[in-house]
């Protein structure tokens, strides 16, 4: 097995020969990316044309229905997607493309009307429109039942007022997967939306600083008297909590997937660059710490890659039968990450500083990894709670 092949389970059963062509596929768009790696974290966003590009592939509507322009595949395809995708070398283009095939979207596939769907979906499916997700609140992420944006029914429309940070994709969507408070307090209140971003009274603020995924635009977004019609929501009045619970399932599970990827080629390209530089008359990779450092992350990874598969398996069959596992994963390789990539930055010396190398812009890019999605002390508590603990 060559070390590019080992980035991830190629030879794995589950893979058909279907899963493997597709593979490539997403291998070779992901790597005609990766020369525009730091341009692109430079300029703190990526050209539009990148969505087309992805969606002329097929690879924003990988699972959803054939009849919006989606490829209607099941989820070890989207396995194949994440652990791809990492071959661009930017985590922030990624996520972009991840947020908006993964998270934005499939709310919409699989609870939006028909005619929702054709004006919205196809469309994002396609790459022609971009789309985010608009959950978190400077009050609330994680916490949805402490959403404050509200949706007041005024005859055929919504009056739209509140407040959503951290927005993925916020400074450019086209639409945005809103999820307001239509009701009282609590998780019963909740209802979703799509969200023209064209619409009077929208304003985005400002696009956010970050330390890592700098190439996605990450946005806070103020809605002043904004109004929709109320055939753009999705599903029943009051029922949007369930959903968007079912959603970060997904969401989490995606971002373990691309995680254990990247891990695993953080440690490839470390273990090539050891074995050609020299410290003290011979190759790093010699020195029995740096040996040794390297099987215990392989192996420590080979287990989050086993447990991430198994929250796949069990997440295609029962998405909310499977949040025990699913939560596990990413909990786990969330955390195993940062020791990961920390050592392979350290293995790196100083060129691992230098933004050039793709390790440095990874060991900045891999904290997100914790924090998004719901915090690392967030998984642990959902974990206590159906432990029972």
């Amino acid at each position: 097995m060559t070390d590019e092949s080992r980035v991830t389970m190629q030879d794995h059963e589950i893979f058909t020969d279907e899963h493997q062509a597709f593979r490539k596929t997403v291998r070779a768009f992901a790597k005609s990316l990766e020369p525009h790696a730091v341009e692109w974290d430079e300029a703190g966003i990526f050209p539009r044309e990148v969505f087309k590009q992805a969606g002329d592939l097929g690879l924003l509507g990988i699972r959803h229905g054939a009849e919006y322009g989606g490829l209607g595949l099941d989820w070890w395809y989207t396995t194949c997607y994440g652990e791809e995708l990492v071959h661009s070398r930017n985590a922030g283009v990624n996520m972009a493309l991840m947020v908006q095939s993964d998270m934005a979207t499939p709310i919409i596939d699989e609870i939006g009307s028909d005619e929702v769907k054709r004006e919205f979906l196809a469309p994002a499916i396609s790459g022609d429109k971009i789309a985010a997700l608009g959950v978190s609140e400077p009050g609330g992420g994680s916490d949805v039942a402490a959403i404050r944006t509200t949706a007041r029914r005024d005859g055929d429309d919504y009056v739209i007022n509140g407040q959503k940070l951290w927005i993925t994709n916020g400074t450019r969507a086209d639409f945005i997967t809103l999820a307001v408070r239509t009701g009282g307090e609590g998780f019963g209140g909740i209802s979703l939306l799509v969200f023209p971003t064209d619409v009077k009274g929208f304003h985005v603020g400002k696009s956010l600083k970050k330390i890592g995924n700098k190439s996605s635009d990450t946005a806070e977004i103020f809605f002043e008297d904004c109004r929709v019609p109320t055939r753009y929501r999705l599903g029943e009045e009051g029922q949007g909590f369930y959903h968007i619970m079912t959603n970060f399932q997904g969401e989490r599970l995606i971002a373990a997937i691309g995680c254990v990827a990247g891990m695993t080629m953080a440690v490839r390209d470390a273990i090539q660059y050891a074995s050609d530089r020299k410290a003290f008359g011979k190759p790093l990779m010699k020195f029995q710490v740096w040996k040794h450092k390297m099987v215990e992350h392989l192996t420590s990874i080979e287990a989050a890659r086993r447990l991430t598969y198994y929250a796949v398996d069990k997440f295609s069959k029962s998405p909310m039968g499977s949040t025990r596992e699913v939560t596990m994963a990413k909990l786990f390789a969330g955390d195993l990450a940062q020791r990961v990539i920390y050592d392979c930055q350290q293995l790196h010396g100083g060129f691992g500083y230098v933004t050039e190398y793709a390790i440095a812009r990874a060991f900045t890019d891999i904290r997100l990894i914790t924090v998004g999605g719901g915090t690392s002390e967030v998984m642990k508590e959902i974990l206590t709670k159906l432990e029972g603990l």
